[in-house]
C-alpha cells in the first residue's frame, strides 16, 4: 500500500513539473522588437566590452498590464543582465498582435561606443 501511494505521489508531481515547464519561446514582432531595443538602449559605453560588440539573449514575457516581464539575460557580460533588467522590466509596451503570458526570445546586440 506504502508503494502505491509512493507512487501516486510521484506521479502527480511529475505531471506538476511537467505542466509548469516554459514553452518553446516565440520571437517577437517586428513593432514589438523595436519598441523594446528603443527601451534597452543597445549602445552601451560603461559595460567595458572587449570587442566591438556582444549579442544577448532576452527571454520575457508581457503581463496582463502590458508590462515586459524579464524572465531571464543570457549573455556573457556580467552587467548585461542587469543593465538589461533594469531598462526592460514593468516597462509598457504597446501590444497590437502580440499575445499576454506568451514566452518571447529576443537576441540583440550590443554596440560598444567608446
Amino acid at each position: 500500500m506504502k508503494k502505491i501511494n509512493l507512487f501516486i505521489v510521484l506521479v502527480t508531481f511529475f505531471a506538476m513539473n511537467l505542466s509548469a515547464a516554459v514553452n518553446d519561446p516565440v520571437k517577437p514582432s517586428a513593432k514589438l522588437r523595436a519598441e523594446i531595443l528603443q527601451l534597452i538602449d543597445v549602445e552601451c559605453n560603461y559595460m567595458n566590452l572587449s570587442n566591438d560588440y556582444c549579442t544577448a539573449e532576452v527571454l520575457f514575457t508581457i503581463n496582463n498590464h502590458n508590462e515586459v516581464v524579464v524572465i531571464s539575460v543570457n549573455s556573457p557580460i556580467p552587467n548585461a543582465e542587469k543593465h538589461i533588467g533594469s531598462k526592460l522590466n514593468y516597462k509598457k509596451v504597446n501590444l497590437n498582435g502580440n499575445k499576454q503570458g506568451v514566452f518571447y526570445l529576443l537576441p540583440i546586440k550590443i554596440i560598444n561606443q567608446s
